[in-house]
C-alpha cells in the first residue's frame, strides 16, 4: 500500500480517538478515568519507546515525525481502549477482569497485524511477533486496572485528623 493510505489512516484514527476521548470523558466518575487514561499514556509511551530503542518495532510511516513511537496508539487509542476496559470491569471480580483484558487485547493485537502485514505503519523485528503484542497488551491492561483499584482503595481510607 501507499503512503498515502497510511497516512489517511492515521489521520482517520487521529480524529476517531479525539472523538472517542470526548465521548468515555462524559461518564463518570471522569477523574479515575482521567487518572486512568494519563496513567495508559504514560506507561505505554515508555515502554513503546524502550522496544522502539531496543529494537523488536519499528514505525515507518508517522504522521507526527518528531516522535519514534507510535504518537496516536500510545497517547490516544490505547489510553482510551484501557479507559474502556477500566468501565467495563469496574465492578468485575478478578476472573472476569483477566477474562474481559482479552476482550481488548485480542482484537488490538489482530488490528496491528494486519497493520505489520499489509502497511507500514508498523513493523516487527528481531522476534518480534503478534503473540508478543497480544501478551504485553493483555499485561499493561491488567497493570492499568490494578493502578486504578489501588487508587481507589487509598481514596476510600479515612484521612486522619490533625490533632
Amino acid at each position: 500500500m501507499n503512503q498515502t493510505f497510511e497516512k489517511n489512516t492515521l489521520r482517520f484514527l487521529l480524529v476517531f480517538g479525539l472523538i472517542a476521548f470526548c465521548k468515555l470523558m462524559k461518564k463518570p466518575p471522569t477523574k479515575d478515568w482521567m487518572m486512568v487514561f494519563l496513567f495508559k499514556g504514560y506507561l505505554s509511551s515508555i515502554l513503546d519507546k524502550l522496544v522502539v530503542r531496543k529494537g523488536y518495532i519499528a514505525y515507518p510511516v508517522k504522521l507526527f515525525k518528531s516522535f519514534d513511537i507510535s504518537f496516536i496508539f500510545d497517547y490516544l487509542l490505547y489510553p482510551i481502549s484501557c479507559v474502556y476496559y477500566n468501565q467495563v470491569t469496574r465492578s468485575s471480580n478478578i476472573f472476569g477482569i483477566i477474562l474481559k483484558s482479552f476482550y481488548f487485547s485480542i482484537p488490538m493485537a489482530l488490528v496491528e497485524h494486519f497493520f505489520e502485514k499489509k502497511t507500514s505503519l508498523i513493523k516487527f523485528k528481531k522476534g518480534w511477533n503478534t503473540y508478543t503484542s497480544l501478551i504485553s497488551l493483555t499485561i499493561t491492561f491488567l497493570i492499568s486496572r490494578g493502578f486504578i483499584a489501588i487508587i481507589r482503595k487509598a481514596n476510600n481510607k479515612p484521612v486522619p485528623e490533625n490533632s
